[in-house]
């Protein structure tokens, strides 16, 4: 496909949904970035998000964000409480939820696309985290493509195509994309295995199983 396709900025964390939006969109994706911003899981995250791209042959940025850890509160972040375990609609996952998150990544990426004349950034926010996550809501989604596309020279958009598809769904597209999601990591403790037991990793369970697909996730329990 002719270079000029390549108008996309994707947020790439390295777990499973992004990484499917890598491999979906790989003709359009320009540069993918990924953000350090001292989550218990960035170390284990980062290193895959940089192995896709590298097979991909797309250019990856890694974008420090070491004042979220110092200013906000969340069981995500380094120094924060405890993971929660069970369900991920649970009430507990709250905790996990880093304020305006993606509205910071967002705004950063958009000033990126700009920089590099590029019309749209994409990210890969799932019908499941709607319960949890203000900022995965169609809504938010929507008031964020208004206000990059008002804030912006070149009218960026934002895009994010599987806001109403459920994880399973896209498990299911990346097994028809022949994804190995063996290299992705989505456990928000961050330790050497994947716990199996907090909210995203049950997820990822029920989505791999649901999707048919032969799970190789090396879980602690």
């Amino acid at each position: 496909m002719h270079s000029d396709m390549k108008d996309s900025v994707l947020i790439l964390s390295g777990g499973l949904d992004s990484t499917t939006l890598l491999y979906d969109e790989q003709e359009r994706i320009a540069l993918a970035i990924s953000f350090d911003y001292g989550s218990k899981h960035n170390a284990r995250e980062i290193p895959c998000a940089r192995l896709h791209c590298e097979r991909l042959g797309i250019r990856h940025v890694v974008i420090p964000l070491d004042f979220m850890t110092r200013y906000f509160k969340s069981s995500l972040l380094e120094g924060g409480e405890e993971i929660p375990e069970g369900h991920y609609a649970d009430e507990n996952m709250r905790s996990t939820v880093v304020p305006f998150r993606n509205g910071i990544m967002l705004s950063i990426a958009v000033g990126i696309a700009e920089s590099n004349r590029l019309k749209y950034v994409m990210m890969a926010n799932h019908g499941g985290d709607h319960t949890v996550y203000p900022d995965c809501r169609p809504e938010f989604v929507d008031a964020f493509d208004q206000a990059a596309q008002a804030g912006t020279f070149v009218t960026v958009r934002l895009r994010s195509p599987y806001t109403n598809m459920t994880k399973a769904d896209i498990a299911r597209r990346g097994k028809a994309l022949g994804i190995d999601y063996a290299d992705t990591w989505s456990c928000y403790k961050g330790g050497e295995k994947h716990c199996g037991r907090c909210g995203t990793c049950v997820e990822r369970r029920e989505a791999l199983a649901e999707a048919g697909i032969d799970d190789k996730t090396v879980y602690e329990d």
